[in-house]
């Protein structure tokens, strides 16, 4: 029996827009849905048991941060990543391919696959299908992500085809290299840069593989928001409905509608804990900037009916503001966690209007009263 299994229970008469379960050995939970992500094995300034009440069913580490530090020998000693990070749900990691790509000319990319230097030492290092694949077994992963190259933006057409004929050729490599693993699901990553031809020949490649599940890479890198809707509208098309589809960085909620309205199932982003140690909250009408001296007398919560700890325990806007100001770690953690819980809400809410087959109301609601602000 497959380790990753999707269920679906009603699509939108009018949209692409889904909503199902995915099924995975350390749990199951209901799609669309936004990952948290735990790069270096944490989400940062959240433990576990309060992820667990913010209703995350899944989340997301990193290969490339995990294989520096602490390396894969140390969390296979531990027995895997769940038990090294107390973590019982869901867990999918990146292949680390992105990480490599972001380093710019700190590596180079070869057919062999990618030498870089650590971000932490500036030692040699290199990562390839093959190895990418032994650290995703060694932390035990659920969903396993193949190693490709994310194609930047802009890009010209000789170089994105250059590019997905090679990752195509590295995802053959990673599914040789995962014949042995026990409970753990290979999803393959869609790429081609912003050209149909590019993203058909390699939905059709990527899909023949017959694998779990499969990611749309190379998108939110950079081009603009009608481009990125047109390349994505055009490409989930390509993918099997009976298979997961995962949207690959993406967390601002006008682009999490967006990848739900076109049938997207999964979403990560660091956007939510990234932006909240700025000092910004997410609310359902626009981002809230803490610092701002508007909020200095402002004695309401973030989110007046928000269910997340901060809101629902009191904390204040001026309270929270002098904390972001004086630089103190409760005030971060406060902003993490009402912005994680935004986004699971917001995930809840779109999956029962879905349900309930009244999806495009919601969407035009919330893209009316959001773009207020």
């Amino acid at each position: 029996m497959a380790a990753i299994t999707y269920e679906l229970i009603r699509k939108d008469e009018t949209t692409g827009a889904r909503a199902g379960v995915i099924h995975t050995p350390h749990g199951s939970f209901p799609t669309p849905i936004f990952m948290p992500v735990g790069t270096q094995a944490t989400v940062k300034g959240v433990s576990p048991d309060e992820l667990h009440d913010l209703g995350a069913g899944i989340i997301l580490s990193n290969t490339y941060h995990l294989f520096l530090r602490p390396g894969m020998e140390l969390v296979r000693e531990a027995g895997g990543l769940h038990k090294f990070m107390h973590w019982d749900g869901a867990i999918l990691t990146d292949s680390g391919g992105f990480q490599v790509f972001s380093l710019g000319d700190l590596r180079k990319i070869t057919e062999e696959g990618a030498t870089f230097r650590s971000h932490i030492d500036g030692s040699k290092k290199f990562l390839s299908p093959e190895v990418s694949m032994e650290v995703q077994k060694a932390l035990g992963s659920d969903i396993v992500m193949a190693f490709d190259e994310c194609i930047p933006y802009p890009a010209d057409h000789s170089y994105a085809k250059s590019s997905t004929e090679r990752t195509q050729r590295w995802l053959v490599r990673c599914c040789a290299a995962m014949t042995d693993a026990e409970g753990q699901g290979l999803f393959g990553i869609v790429q081609g840069g912003m050209y149909r031809d590019l993203r058909a020949r390699h939905a059709a490649e990527v899909t023949e593989l017959d694998l779990p599940g499969y990611a749309i890479g190379g998108l939110s890198v950079g081009e603009p928001h009608e481009l990125m809707e047109e390349i994505l509208s055009y490409t989930v098309e390509l993918l099997p409905e009976h298979k997961p589809r995962y949207l690959m960085g993406v967390g601002t909620p006008d682009y999490l509608l967006t990848g739900v309205r076109h049938g997207i199932d999964m979403f990560d982003c660091v956007f939510p804990t990234r932006v909240a140690r700025n000092g910004m909250a997410m609310t359902w009408t626009g981002r809230l900037v803490m610092k701002n001296a508007v909020h200095t007398h402002d004695h309401t919560v973030l989110e007046e009916g928000c269910g997340c700890y901060a809101c629902r325990s009191g904390y204040t806007r001026a309270y929270i503001r002098h904390l972001v100001r004086a630089e103190e770690i409760f005030g971060l953690r406060l902003l993490t966690l009402h912005n994680l819980y935004f986004l699971q809400e917001f995930m809840r809410r779109m999956r029962a209007a879905i349900i309930a087959g009244t999806f495009p109301a919601f969407y035009q609601d919330f893209m009316n009263q959001y773009h207020k602000r």
